[in-house]
């Protein structure tokens, strides 16, 4: 096995800007025992080499992929809203503010909308990824993008899910979440509620091919989705590798590394 015989984890992400996403998904994966390697429409790779795949998170998913045009949004859409109980939660939780602060210092150029080239180049992995039964674990727009591929479609403005209380957008765990008892999801994280982060302006309508929701927000949006069958394909609408200090979120890539190293004692397939 490549990486040190650590399995070898491929994170997909932009071009321009999106580093510290993935520095804190590659720090997860090493903590988890993987060896993460970074792939970009300008640094292209096939799965050739890989035992797991991460999609991470993101510009929006061309409506296009699901055969929709692109609806006009709101102000109020993209207007980042809600509490921030900053106070509160950095009585307990030390690292969140270096992580924020991170994540201020590397992202200092604005991610485009809509990125064709992650598109193109995402949408090509996933689909070999299924093919190959390769583990996969798909992250806010990862997800959405894995639902895409297998047919589902996105709400692409989600106004109408927060009339009586304000789409919170935060890297801190404000978000309540619950999830379905007899899924993948709640086997790996030990748990069927838990608090997470909110950065996304779009969410998994209709599900697709053997696509299953397994947690969902107060409000009805969807925060989880696990393909049917053996191999492990999970999306998460939330950002796990910005909540390091949680156990049940570094279940997460655990799951993925321990699954992609059983995979790499396994003829791969072309």
């Amino acid at each position: 096995m490549a990486g040190g015989n650590r399995p070898v984890i491929g994170v997909t992400g932009p071009d321009a800007g999106g580093l510290a996403a993935w520095w804190a998904t590659k720090l997860a994966v090493l903590a988890a025992g993987g060896a993460p390697v970074r792939i970009t429409p300008s640094r292209p790779r096939a799965l050739n080499g890989l035992h797991g795949l991460i999609v991470g998170g993101g510009a929006d998913v061309d409506p296009t992929l699901y055969g929709e045009e692109e609806e006009a949004f709101s102000l109020e859409d993209l207007r980042p809203c809600g509490r921030r109980r900053l106070g509160l939660f950095l009585l307990t939780l030390i690292l969140l503010p270096i992580i924020y602060l991170g994540r201020r210092l590397l992202s200092a150029r604005r991610a485009p909308r809509r990125d064709a080239g992650r598109d193109t180049l995402e949408a090509a992995l996933i689909d070999a990824a299924l093919e190959r039964s390769m583990p996969m674990l798909g992250i806010c727009r990862g997800a959405q993008l894995l639902n895409v591929r297998c047919g589902g479609s996105l709400h692409q403005q989600l106004g109408a899910f927060y009339r009586e209380a304000p789409q919170p957008h935060t890297i801190l765990p404000y978000k309540p979440v619950r999830i379905e008892p007899d899924s993948r999801l709640a086997a790996i994280m030990g748990l069927t509620e838990c608090q997470v982060n909110s950065m996304h302006r779009q969410a998994i309508k209709d599900t697709g091919t053997a696509i299953r929701v397994v947690a969902r927000e107060p409000s009805g949006v969807v925060q989880a989705v696990e393909r049917e069958g053996p191999a492990l394909a999970i999306g998460v609408q939330w950002h796990p590798e910005y909540l390091p200090q949680r156990p049940e979120q570094r279940a997460l890539f655990k799951a993925l590394v321990r699954a992609a190293a059983e995979a790499a004692t396994e003829p791969q397939r072309a």
